[in-house]
């Protein structure tokens, strides 16, 4: 009954919101280039289907591959960080104050070093996908219990096993925590990108669509955004399944 509840109750609401929006944009008649209805985001994204398929897979390129360099990243900075206490003291405050640079700024300058093509928008998913991979997983490696670690130690395990038995696998709920929010910031992060400079993607077709006050188009860019970005989602989510199944909710101790 509440596993029905937790479907059904989300499910009311969304049809309430859709129903009331195409219903008031139809009685008040409003303008397409105020406020589409719907369904005329609906037949927009039908109809530019294949445009915003080709922009997708610009802009999938670049947040994926961010993903993946600052994922790499995050983890040797975080296993450096656990193994060396005067490490982490140096470096963590750095890592704090990136969050505090507005993206907006460091955008243009990107650009103006490296140019209009894929590394500058690379560089932004990284930015921005770095730290909640590090600081999760790092939080996560702090925390392994320290009885497992010493009787690891006892029966002799060198520093590489500590890591592969015990800290690596009991960190892993952190990682992926981590992982679940970059996988969703990056496509944000290539958005941004684009928008600041670019030729191709979803940012640079959203840009030109809004340009031209096609608001329906606008929209179906912004469903195709959210749709990679919970794609994405639920991809690290299988990935975390597959590589730690003991990690699957009602198996964690």
């Amino acid at each position: 009954m509440k596993k029905n509840r937790r479907i059904v109750m989300p499910l009311l609401v969304f049809i309430l919101v859709i129903g009331g929006w195409e219903l008031y944009v139809r009685v008040f008649d409003i303008s397409l280039y105020i406020l589409p209805s719907p369904s005329k985001i609906i037949s927009a994204l039908i109809e530019n289907f294949d445009i915003l398929m080709q922009h997708s897979l610009v802009t999938l390129q670049e947040s994926i591959l961010g993903l993946l360099i600052s994922t790499f990243f995050a983890i040797l900075i975080s296993i450096c960080m656990d193994l060396s206490k005067t490490f982490k003291t140096s470096v963590y405050p750095y890592l704090i104050v990136t969050q505090t640079v507005p993206i907006m700024v460091l955008g243009p300058l990107f650009s103006i070093w490296f140019g209009f093509d894929l590394l500058p928008k690379v560089l932004i998913v990284i930015f921005m996908c770095f730290f909640p991979i590090a600081i999760s997983f790092t939080d996560a490696l702090s925390q392994v219990n320290e009885k497992e670690i010493n009787l690891l130690k006892s029966f002799g395990a060198n520093l590489f096993q500590i890591y592969k038995i015990v800290k690596i696998p009991s960190g892993a709920i952190g990682l992926f925590s981590g992982l679940k929010v970059a996988a969703t910031y990056c496509v944000g992060g290539a958005i941004v990108g684009e928008w600041l400079s670019s030729r191709a993607g979803l940012g640079y077709y959203m840009l030109r669509v809004k340009n031209g006050y096609m608001l329906d188009k606008v929209f179906a860019c912004v469903l195709m955004i959210i749709f990679w970005s919970i794609l994405l989602n639920l991809g690290v989510t299988l990935l975390e399944k597959i590589l730690f199944p003991h990690l699957r909710k009602g198996e964690r101790k």
